[in-house]
């Protein structure tokens, strides 16, 4: 549901509201299934978009694409985790690691401190998400429409730049997402190598100081059998 503050036409006895309201009083805390944790998800993250340090922040087009795909992922795994997903599933639905996760969902991130600021916000009632329309004069019927025309056409045009940017966020994430699990499985692969390396090792080292003891008992036997020879050798020549 949506409401709106009234502005008095001019030569009309029509009005249009200075900003939309949106209803916030459905919106699942607790969510259950993945349309109610896309619901939840999409509040947070618009919610903190409209923040004023927010919105200052992402005025730098360098810093926009980091804070928002960064308030992206807060937002999706304080969701996730509102509905009880382990953060293991999170990371792996994200395609973040567990410890970007837990980084934001403990607040160690700016992003997922101002993300549990707007859920605490959502939680007591206190969050009010306000769209702030064009103000002009209004001469009649005709240019109303013309003006919310141009304001809904802006809209669109803003709406398309930012899920043009959340699609190439997406696939940049997957991108490294697979470099990622590349990297790991090399990583796996040169582990187990090194453990069968270890091992053979370890197994070598064994047999190398059985050899050892074996030549030691063998040497202290020939030392025994060159005594006996020599007192046999002695005794011959006496007799």
């Amino acid at each position: 549901m949506v409401s709106g503050g009234e502005v008095q036409g001019l030569g009309s006895q029509s009005a249009l509201p200075e900003s939309v309201e949106i209803d916030l009083s459905n919106v699942p805390l607790k969510p259950v299934g993945k349309k109610e944790i896309s619901q939840l998800e999409m509040v947070l993250i618009i919610g903190t978009l409209y923040r004023p340090e927010v919105l200052e922040l992402i005025r730098d087009p360098v810093e926009r694409s980091t804070w928002i795909d960064s308030l992206a992922v807060a937002a999706g795994s304080l969701a996730r985790a509102k509905a009880g997903m382990l953060v293991s599933q999170i990371a792996d639905e994200l395609g973040r690691t567990e410890a970007t996760i837990r980084s934001h969902l403990s607040g160690k991130t700016k992003a997922g401190k101002l993300v549990a600021e707007t859920y605490e916000k959502l939680r007591k009632g206190e969050l009010k998400l306000v769209v702030p329309l064009i103000k002009a004069p209004i001469a009649g019927s005709e240019e109303e429409v013309k003006a919310l025309r141009e304001e809904a056409s802006r809209l669109r045009e803003r709406v398309k730049n930012l899920e043009d940017e959340v699609e190439r966020l997406r696939a940049r994430s997957a991108q490294l997402t697979e470099v990622l699990r590349e990297r790991e499985a090399s990583i796996e692969k040169m582990r187990a190598e090194l453990a069968e390396v270890q091992s053979k090792l370890a197994t070598l080292t064994r047999e190398r100081e059985e050899l050892a003891t074996k030549y030691s008992e063998l040497l202290g036997k020939v030392r025994q059998f060159t005594q006996l020879l020599e007192e046999l050798m002695k005794l011959g020549q006496h007799s």
